[in-house]
């Protein structure tokens, strides 16, 4: 395929998406990731927050987290290039020791996963002792070593639940934490990181959730207010947040659900327009994806 080729590929997804001069040079870079792709015997995941022109052109696999670490198990290739952030790359890496993990952007870093330490996690264990740890998957591998399951933002609820406890630890994402403790009913608390005085222990508050202060830095920026002024203009618009959003924000949603789930119910459910709570890119994603869908982006609105 030329570059000529990857061009007019882009332009007929994405001529409404994305500028032409953009795809013009995206168009090459492209080209060239092929050619090494095929050259080297790879395979190629890509996360839902991609830039466009990018997402649509060089990835064999797309998808959220759990779907791509579930891609990179299967694969047969040697090399596995992981376009997401670093903690997605790990996972892959954890999945299939033998193999070469790539990570495009050294710099590609989450918010979450940079929140807390896997020497926070030993220390929570010290203060709840017996009180089993489910980790996010946006964390880091050292993390993930000190907890006892990992859950994606589809399946949080469940696999709390799954544990048959009465006490939970859930790190380190504070507004899923929130939500996971509405939907399962549970009481939650936000440990200081100092030990409480003598007398005023941690057990002998009334709990069955303990959280963390961790927040992802695109999520934790939409507010209620940002969804009354999007409604006040488009009345009509379905709202769908992430559950690493705010609780008032999910709330006041429409549907909450990881990626995958928003990406399913824009192909499932007729609306006359949509408004993803997410990584702006996403919703580009998704519309060109979806021409016939109408997609409002609150980096636009």
């Amino acid at each position: 395929m030329s570059v000529s080729d990857v061009y007019e590929d882009m332009k007929k997804r994405l001529r409404d998406v994305v500028p032409d001069f953009e795809l013009r040079i995206k168009a090459e870079l492209a080209h060239e990731i092929l050619r090494l792709k095929q050259e080297r015997n790879a395979v190629i995941l890509g996360h839902n927050y991609m830039e466009p022109a990018l997402f649509h052109s060089i990835p064999d696999y797309t998808g959220d987290s759990l779907a791509l670490s579930r891609r990179a198990a299967e694969t047969d290739k040697e090399i596995i290039v992981f376009c997401g952030v670093r903690f997605m790359a790990e996972t892959a890496k954890i999945l299939n020791p033998g193999k070469t993990v790539l990570l495009p952007a050294k710099r590609a870093g989450c918010s979450l996963a940079a929140s807390i330490t896997a020497a926070d996690v030993r220390e929570l264990r010290q203060r709840f002792p017996g009180v089993p740890v489910v980790t996010y998957v946006n964390t880091y591998a050292d993390v993930k070593a000190e907890s006892d399951v990992c859950c994606t933002s589809s399946n949080a609820a469940a696999v709390v639940e799954s544990l048959g406890t009465s006490t939970v630890i859930f790190l380190p994402d504070e507004y899923l934490a929130r939500n996971v403790a509405q939907e399962t009913g549970k009481q939650i608390i936000f440990p200081t990181r100092t030990p409480r005085p003598a007398g005023d222990a941690d057990t002998e508050l009334d709990f069955q959730l303990v959280g963390w202060h961790g927040k992802c830095e695109v999520h934790e920026k939409f507010t209620v207010e940002d969804i009354a002024d999007v409604r006040a203009q488009f009345p009509d618009v379905v709202i769908l947040a992430h559950p690493e959003c705010s609780p008032e924000v999910v709330a006041a949603s429409d549907f909450s659900g990881s990626t995958a789930a928003m990406i399913r119910y824009v192909e499932q459910v007729s609306a006359p327009r949509y408004l993803l709570l997410t990584e702006c890119a996403m919703g580009d994603n998704v519309a060109a994806a979806n021409p016939h869908r109408e997609m409002l982006r609150l980096c636009r609105v």
